[in-house]
């Protein structure tokens, strides 16, 4: 609500340095001047209400669609589950929980800075995939959000020096947003399409497609987070890194470099997407007496975030150009006039590198856990 009061004491303090309330009796000149501050006062304020209320009215509109899409959803999965007598329905809950628990997330990174209008777009459809398809897909992606988002904006005034791109806060795109979570959604709706949405524990002897594609995807956001956490660490360190394909040294914040802390890093943020995905199975899976043993998941998450962090490394400095701007005094991805070149070729950018080196562990982490994985 409005401060009336002070909004009075305001007015009659403005209006009694023009000597208006110097006497009892008001001139008509002096009427018209506090009928219309008063008004003006009073459509301001009635301007705040409404753009207040419009705000509210927009986001019950939106909750109100995305509900009804919700529904309209399992209305479909019950239609086909009765007509094809195979598939397991999807409850009404679950389709609730993975559009109000995304949505909220994907608001909050708005507000933070951490996503731009895009990128908590696609973060919400992203959100939803995963958690309508497995609760541990859920909370291995959020572990990767939050602790992304936290490390992107840590130190960010010294990233400001090092790199000419950085945004205020960090803020993710749309293009970010799918090149780190294309991977992970499009393996959620293949496990859907094998296993059905639910969860179910990582064992080869009985759930081989299934538990294939479960690694898969932690691997590709074990990857997305490892790389993550190496390059939000390593380039505000006081150690300077070494390219990793001539193992020279090379400036902060190059394609491609590589230092201990950074890979330390990286096998603490492949690690810690494991231990989300461990502790989700933990709590969402019945069955896990009967089961193989989970706790590899953690190991091969860490594994899985050293490995995409190498990956990306390589490919940074072969395919990714770095050069040193002398003008500016910063490391730019792309050739400049002013640019001396460091490594690497125009190729891809750090988008397309993140992607393929989450495309590269997905396929590989899955066969490593295979021959290594405890028998139930």
């Amino acid at each position: 609500m409005p401060n009336w009061k002070w909004r009075f004491c305001r007015c009659s303090h403005n209006l009694e340095g023009k000597n208006i309330w110097n006497s009892n009796i008001l001139s008509s000149k002096s009427i018209w001047t506090v009928i219309g501050l008063g008004f003006s006062m009073l459509f301001y304020s009635w301007d705040d209400f409404n753009k207040n209320y419009f705000k509210m009215i927009t986001n019950i509109i939106i909750l109100s669609v995305l509900i009804c899409i919700s529904l309209s959803f399992w209305i479909v999965s019950m239609t086909a589950s009765t007509y094809y007598g195979t598939l397991r329905p999807i409850s009404p809950w679950r389709w609730l929980f993975s559009i109000l628990i995304p949505l909220t997330i994907a608001s909050r990174g708005f507000k933070k800075k951490s996503l731009d209008h895009g990128g908590a777009l696609g973060g919400l459809i992203v959100g939803f995939i995963l958690t309508v398809a497995n609760y541990s897909f859920f909370t291995a992606m959020l572990m990767f959000f939050i602790t992304s988002s936290k490390l992107t904006k840590w130190k960010g005034e010294v990233k400001k020096q090092i790199d000419p791109e950085y945004k205020e806060g960090g803020q993710r795109n749309w293009v970010q947003v799918f090149c780190n979570g294309g991977v992970p959604a499009e393996l959620a709706l293949l496990y859907m399409i094998e296993n059905g949405p639910g969860e179910i524990p990582v064992d080869f002897s009985k759930q081989y497609t299934a538990s294939w594609m479960c690694l898969s995807l932690l691997g590709a956001l074990a990857c997305c987070a490892g790389d993550t956490w190496a390059s939000e660490i390593g380039t505000v360190m006081n150690q300077e890194p070494r390219l990793i394909t001539t193992w020279k040294k090379v400036p902060v914040g190059t394609n491609g470099g590589v230092s201990l802390i950074g890979l330390i890093s990286s096998l603490l943020g492949g690690t810690f997407v494991g231990l989300a995905y461990f502790i989700s199975q933990l709590i969402f899976v019945n069955d896990l007496d009967i089961s193989a043993p989970q706790w590899p998941i953690i190991v091969f998450g860490g594994l899985a975030g050293l490995l995409g962090s190498i990956i990306d490394s390589y490919l940074g400095a072969t395919m990714q150009y770095s050069g040193f701007d002398t003008r500016t005094g910063m490391v730019v991805n792309h050739p400049t006039k002013s640019a001396k070149h460091i490594s690497g070729k125009p190729i891809l950018d750090n988008n397309a590198v993140n992607l393929f080196s989450s495309v590269v562990i997905a396929l590989l982490l899955p066969g490593a856990a295979w021959g290594f994985w405890p028998r139930g």
